[in-house]
């Protein structure tokens, strides 16, 4: 389009010259001007083409335009992210970053706060202190200098322990040497996230004290002798999408007779684990708190036949737990007194079984099924009862059915069978399959009979888990029966 343009000003320009027949030397350049007119008319024109020109198509060689000047931010609105390098921080591991990080985390807490979450809980407005990529060595737990904070995020890098770390210590200490004054939690939303931690078998990894609303997302949690992660009071702990392991394996290691320590200790109520890979540990899940959901955990942990367990729930009395969508790899349940508690949807591979521990009698509210278990056809049973401290005596609401079975032996709350015979006793014998020993509470049963005759019959016996049925005379029938444990 400008060449176009440039075409018709060229035309134009001789289309004037061409209009004066008089030759140049006699043209009236100082008496009337016009001719010096039409050129000054022309080179504006050029000039205003040639400028837009240029700003359509800048040469390489034109200076950039000046940077404008920064804005003067008021104290309060710069941006809250820490960077741990500027504050020493050797992103190498080669030097001792404890007191570099210590000071970005005491930056952060005395930064500035909008308000309040819970009452006490100052809202530090998002605050992030990054690690950069960096992987930091630490000689002592990092801990925020004081109770009343919330609204913080720590992440985006490794952390990893030092050789003369604390043995009994975490390199995340979310704890207060003293109670906030005003409020009845610690910490509120704080946010731990893309970390991988390296406990360099010094201690533990994460700890959580009487905090709420606590997100633990896509760690990686190594090498702790104690605890992964400690979740202890407080309520609301998430943790989702992590790894953890005491060694680094992925299944068959020749040591793992020799794994120890919980990968997830939790002591509080209302908190999940969501999307988590166990990997080794003597215990994948520990649970002593009410109300906590597992979902989508794969337990790899010390195999049950090494002394280890999946999930630990040891609260007895007061379980209120729900497992479910979960992957129980050659590591089972333990449950001790189970009341309220829920394990559906979930997968056991490699003879992994369910195992309710009596303390003091106690099972109450129990519902197994829908689940998967998997074995070696060695007669394991798939629930189990331990009652080396007494039986269980408070048995109510208690199903375990429709789990489906292969190598393996089947035990639920309920079953069905039939037997035939000609005579007028019947008996079908439960006991293989019925979880709890010489107990069933209800029965249905009909007989069928192809002879002549019509007889009376009744259910006489249910002893031993044994369903006995007889009639007053001697005829060719068939008996099915139903029983059930479940009250």
């Amino acid at each position: 389009m400008i060449m176009i343009i440039m075409g018709l000003a060229s035309l134009f320009i001789v289309h004037v010259i061409g209009q004066n027949s008089l030759p140049f030397d006699h043209q009236k350049l100082s008496t009337d001007g016009y001719y010096h007119d039409q050129m000054q008319n022309m080179q504006a024109l050029k000039h205003t083409l040639l400028t837009r020109r240029q700003l359509a198509t800048p040469s390489s060689s034109s200076s950039p335009a000046p940077a404008p000047q920064a804005m003067h931010r008021p104290p309060g609105s710069r941006p809250r992210v820490y960077q741990v390098i500027s504050y020493g921080a050797d992103p190498t591991g080669k030097l001792d970053s404890t007191e570099a990080l210590l000071e970005a985390i005491a930056d952060a807490f005395n930064g500035p706060s909008e308000g309040f979450l819970m009452k006490g809980i100052a809202n530090l407005g998002g605050a992030y202190i990054n690690l950069q990529g960096g992987n930091y060595r630490i000689s002592k737990p990092l801990r925020l200098p004081a109770a009343g904070v919330g609204n913080l995020m720590i992440g985006g890098g490794t952390l990893t322990a030092s050789d003369d770390f604390p043995a009994d210590g975490y390199l995340i200490d979310l704890s207060a040497s003293s109670p906030s004054p005003s409020s009845s939690y610690n910490y509120e939303y704080i946010t731990f996230k893309d970390l991988m931690l390296d406990c360099n078998y010094r201690g533990g990894g994460i700890s959580v004290i009487n905090s709420l609303r606590t997100s633990i997302d896509n760690c990686y949690i190594s090498h702790f002798n104690t605890e992964g992660i400690l979740v202890q009071d407080g309520h609301e702990t998430y943790i989702r999408n992590s790894f953890l392991g005491q060694h680094i394996t992925a299944g068959g290691d020749p040591g793992e007779r020799n794994f120890s320590g919980t990968a997830i200790n939790l002591m509080g109520n209302d908190n999940a684990v969501t999307d988590v890979v166990i990997f080794s540990a003597a215990i994948g899940v520990m649970i002593s708190g009410q109300a906590n959901t597992l979902s989508g955990v794969h337990c790899y942990n010390k195999a049950t036949g090494f002394g280890g367990t999946g999930i630990y729930l040891k609260l007895p009395s007061l379980t209120q737990t729900r497992i479910v969508n979960c992957y129980l790899d050659y590591s089972g349940i333990v449950a001790e007194d189970p009341v309220q508690l829920t394990i559906s949807s979930s997968f056991f591979l490699g003879d992994a079984y369910i195992l309710l521990k009596s303390v003091k009698g106690l099972a109450k509210g129990i519902t197994i099924v829908d689940n998967m278990f998997s074995g070696s056809n060695k007669g394991i049973e798939i629930v189990q009862l331990d009652q080396s401290k007494g039986i269980f005596k408070q048995i109510d609401q208690v199903v375990v059915d429709r789990n489906n079975v292969n190598g393996m032996n089947l035990k639920a709350t309920a079953a069905k069978g039939s037997v035939q015979g000609n005579g007028t006793s019947w008996t079908i014998d439960f006991s293989p399959v019925l979880l709890f020993p010489n107990l069933i509470d209800h029965v249905q049963y009909s007989l069928s009979s192809s002879g002549s005759v019509f007889p009376s019959h009744a259910l006489r016996n249910v002893s031993e888990n044994r369903v006995v049925v007889e009639s007053d005379v001697a005829v060719p029938a068939s008996v099915f029966v139903t029983v059930d444990q479940a009250s």
